[in-house]
């Protein structure tokens, strides 16, 4: 019995002892963490809307966060806004920014599981590269020339080519919802 207890009672302090340092290093390093997310969310913004020097953070009706870039001299230039859809391996978020005239600047993929090789190609310049200057209500076209609202699919990757196209038409429609709350006046 007493080297069962000794044993507990050592595991005991091992454990408390390594949450302890745990709680130590989270508490010193999760500012920085932090700090890094954000620089990287702002990279990603003004990566995806080129024309804004700012952004500041404002809410659709639904409650759907979003960012409203502002240029130099404090005009809205856009929004950039963060959706989700299905893909072949999961979730996949997308960060797209729609400028004031409501057309696409931008795309860039935040979070996306799919096949190596196929699916991932959603990441090449070569496929975002379609999004730009588009607006209204994109489709996907698996063969042919694309046309005005139109993108190439992946070839053996619809799914997330699908899923790319449906995040670009979610903010598309959120920009149409918040445009006429008065984005265009710099109100929020």
């Amino acid at each position: 019995m007493k080297t069962i207890l000794k044993t507990a009672v050592s595991l005991f302090l091992i454990c408390a002892v390594s949450a302890g340092i745990l709680a130590l290093v989270n508490s010193v390093t999760a500012q920085k963490i932090d700090a890094i997310a954000a620089e990287k969310a702002d990279a990603a913004r003004s990566e995806v809307l080129p024309a804004a020097v700012s952004f500041e953070e404002a809410n659709a009706p639904d409650g759907t966060a979003y960012y409203v870039g502002k240029n130099a001299a404090g005009e809205t230039v856009g929004c950039v806004f963060t959706t989700c859809a299905g893909s072949y391996g999961g979730k996949l978020e997308l960060m797209t920014g729609v400028g004031a005239d409501g057309a696409v600047t931008g795309v860039n993929i935040l979070t996306i599981d799919d096949t190596p090789g196929l699916g991932m190609k959603a990441k090449t310049e070569a496929f975002r590269g379609q999004y730009p200057g588009k607006s209204g209500t994109l489709s996907v076209i698996k063969n042919g020339e694309p046309g005005e609202n139109e993108i190439a699919a992946i070839t053996s990757a619809t799914i997330t080519s699908n899923a790319v196209t449906s995040c670009v038409n979610q903010a598309l429609a959120l920009f149409e919802t918040v445009r006429g709350g008065g984005i265009n006046r710099g109100e929020r």
